[in-house]
């Protein structure tokens, strides 16, 4: 159902993939929600991926770039100001990257010209996205801008790695920027922070299924899968939440504050044994 709540706006999505990418459901959703987009990944990606189908069910253009080279930040909002007739009203960040979980490095074993490279392009791409679009006075006042996030930014999980490390890195640039944009054009950036969703790259992360199923039997309400995320993105890129910036927003069913669940506690009593020693002590990893 459509509610017109983005009728007239214009808007960049970066990282939708394939269909299982949140950022190709927050696409179909902002067209439904009546504004204008473009759509951009890297060039590898456009050709491995579906991006093409999503474009042309959408009727929008497709825009190669490396999010992590500020020229071709440059040339994607120049390119979609041109070609939607005006300033940009919204853009989603839905790009991450960790070579090092790819590659099965742990943490206390990171290679760190990988780690430089999930930085850069998993975080400081987001930084490079908005100081760009502010040199180039692509943004609209009031504008909204939102990057996907994840609780492992502040809390620790197995397997996520230095993508954890590089989510910490998103929401500090959120504020940081947050601050300076919304004082001088009143400009809103945001973070959301999803449950656990199987797209594509959440399905490198190592025990990812482990990882869906305790957070969806914690979570009160269960996990937000990504046509729920990207009903929320559509939210906050409304005008309906025009006074909301430099947040992280917890998208995750309650996930992030709940301690212990009854259904964790008997399923953590009944599963110790598989996790002792000859003797009865616990062994933690």
């Amino acid at each position: 159902m459509s509610y017109n709540l983005l009728k007239g706006k214009r808007g960049i999505i970066f990282g939708a993939l394939n269909d299982k990418s949140i950022a190709w459901k927050v696409a179909q959703r902002a067209v439904e929600e009546g504004a204008q987009i473009t759509l951009s990944n890297t060039a590898v990606a456009i050709r491995m991926g579906t991006v093409k189908e999503l474009s042309d069910e959408l009727q929008c253009e497709v825009i190669a770039a490396d999010a992590s080279n500020v020229e071709d930040l440059e040339n994607v909002f120049a390119r979609s100001m041109e070609v939607l007739g005006g300033k940009i009203d919204f853009v989603l960040h839905s790009i991450g990257m960790s070579p090092n979980v790819r590659k099965g490095r742990t943490y206390d074993d990171l290679d760190y010209k990988m780690l430089s490279t999930t930085l850069d392009v998993s975080a400081l791409s987001f930084h490079k996205m908005l100081q760009a679009a502010k040199k180039l006075d692509a943004l609209n006042e009031g504008a909204s801008v939102l990057a996907l996030s994840y609780v492992a930014a502040q809390r620790t999980f197995y397997g996520y790695n230095d993508m954890a490390d590089a989510k910490a890195l998103l929401e500090s640039i959120a504020r940081s920027f947050g601050y300076i944009y919304g004082r001088e054009k009143g400009v809103r950036i945001n973070t959301i922070s999803q449950s656990p969703t199987m797209t594509t790259a959440g399905q490198g992360v190592k025990g990812m299924d482990k990882l869906y199923d305790f957070a969806n039997r914690m979570s009160p309400l269960g996990n937000a899968d990504a046509a729920e995320c990207a009903d929320y993105c559509i939210v906050m890129f409304s005008d309906l939440t025009r006074k909301v910036t430099m947040q992280n927003l917890f998208h995750d069913g309650g996930f992030s504050n709940v301690g212990m669940s009854l259904r964790a506690m008997n399923t953590y009593e009944k599963g110790l044994e598989d996790y002792m020693d000859e003797n009865g002590n616990v062994i933690y990893g």
